[in-house]
């Protein structure tokens, strides 16, 4: 018979054979005539700028092809098509679900993910999971959670020592790891949490190189590609652990955890239709993925930008002491503005379609460019310039600030990293003035952009 381990590392490679090839087999073929423009250079090129180089490769193709133009990646040289004014993202965002695929655009995600991934699922299926995981994230669910990310924020800088330079992105990633194993996953035990945490941390440190990779099973056998794939058996056994472990806690209807919540959520007709294992397995590490480090990332960012500019400082620690979570989210708002996080939104066509008056063929993808949107001079007035303003009292107009996509496939956990930044800010400018130190510019890590860095700064009582 076969032992628990055995099966957890039979589904771990089993989803590496099927998710290895970037969705590639399910894809129709993509009649590439009529395309708008774009470089003409080898494939890997174009994709290695795309993902080690966005910061530069998207304004240079932007400046250079106007406002919608191609790029063609790995496998096969598919096309992808971006657009960069907001009613063009409006069109994307409010595409028919059936045609406009989100699940195949992100398979590049696939063999970590999962196939069950709420990013990697589309038309019914995504439906399904997207009702089911609702209700871990309604604004009862994230008022039950402010508390325990504010206890554990408050910890966290609590630790700190005045007046000593540091990484902010280094201390902000240890913060949201510690509320994503501990909100999201529910675990308490410390002997879990140290096997989780280097697991978990190999997991975000993957290189674009690797990423590429999925493209070409065989690499698996070699190099990064193999220690990431041993990593992944690893962090699904304790995984899996901690789910059946949950299942027969005596508590279990008690607990307040997102995992606890979504072992106990039903659906259907007959209120039987639940998460198995697997699924749940998926959704935690989407969860993990979608929610460490970008959160960690734009805080970073934040705390430095306040660094560098005393009077938003002073607004900031006056907005946490007087409880104004209104601009300490502004400034939140303003930090993924300036510094996305994620370079783009994508889907993919399943049928022909129009967008911003180009007829596009099956098989391509399509999506708003996040680093052109956030940085056009008509969509934010002096976009280089840190300006919580922009989100008081009012918003930017509709689809020119894209963090967390848009329309039915917009973030799930929007709220819950607001909320979380909410917090970790407060709990930051409450305590401590803060200075930065130096210049910083974004680097590509995976699918994330984060500072150089790490965002330096010092703080003072």
């Amino acid at each position: 018979m076969a032992t628990i381990e055995q099966d957890v590392d039979q589904l771990t490679a089993q989803r590496f054979r099927r998710m290895s090839f970037l969705g590639g087999g399910s894809l129709p073929p993509v009649d590439t005539a009529g395309l708008p423009p774009g470089p003409r250079w080898p494939v890997l090129v174009q994709s290695a700028g795309l993902l080690r180089f966005r910061h530069w490769f998207h304004p240079y193709l932007h400046r250079r092809y106007g406002d919608v133009f191609t790029v063609r990646l790995v496998p096969g040289g598919r096309p992808l098509v971006f657009f960069t004014r907001p009613e063009h993202a409006k069109e994307i965002f409010a595409g028919d679900p059936e045609v406009f695929h989100a699940g195949k655009a992100n398979a590049i995600l696939g063999p970590i993910m999962g196939e069950h991934s709420l990013l990697l699922q589309d038309s019914g299926e995504h439906k399904r999971a997207r009702k089911l995981l609702m209700p871990a994230f309604n604004g009862h669910a994230l008022r039950g959670y402010e508390e325990l990310v504010t206890g554990l924020a408050r910890d966290e800088v609590g630790r700190w020592s005045p007046s000593r330079e540091f990484r902010a992105l280094d201390r902000m990633n240890a913060l949201t790891l510690e509320v994503i194993l501990r909100v999201v996953f529910g675990v308490t035990d410390e002997a879990r949490l140290a096997e989780l945490r280097p697991r978990v941390n190999a997991t975000v440190d993957i290189s674009p190189a690797v990423l590429l990779g999925w493209g070409y099973p065989k690499l698996q056998r070699f190099g990064p590609w193999k220690r990431t794939v041993q990593n992944q058996h690893e962090l699904d056994r304790l995984i899996y652990a901690e789910i059946r472990e949950r299942r027969r806690a005596p508590d279990l209807a008690e607990r307040t955890d997102v995992l606890s919540r979504l072992i106990l959520v039903r659906d259907g007709a007959d209120g039987t239709d639940a998460l198995d294992d697997t699924e749940l397995r998926d959704q935690l590490v989407t969860l993990l993925l979608a929610g460490h480090e970008t959160t960690a990332t734009a805080l970073a960012w934040a705390l430095h930008e306040l660094g560098r500019h005393p009077d938003l400082l002073a607004r900031s620690r006056e907005a946490a002491r007087t409880g104004d979570d209104a601009w300490l989210e502004a400034v939140l708002k303003e930090s993924m503005r300036l510094h996305p996080v994620i370079p783009m939104v994508v889907r993919t066509l399943m049928k022909p379609a129009t967008v911003g008056g180009w007829d596009l063929p099956a098989g391509a993808t399509v999506g708003p460019s996040i680093i052109i949107s956030h940085g056009r001079e008509d969509n934010h007035p002096d976009p280089e310039v840190f300006r919580p303003e922009r989100f008081c009292g009012q918003n930017p107009p509709t689809n020119t600030w894209i963090p967390f996509g848009g329309g039915v496939r917009r973030c799930i956990g929007a709220g819950f990293s607001l909320m979380e930044g909410v917090a970790v800010l407060r709990e930051v400018l409450t305590a401590y003035g803060v200075t930065a130190v130096g210049d910083d510019r974004p680097r590509v890590r995976n699918i994330t952009s984060v500072p150089r860095r790490g965002a330096r700064i010092r703080v003072t009582r």
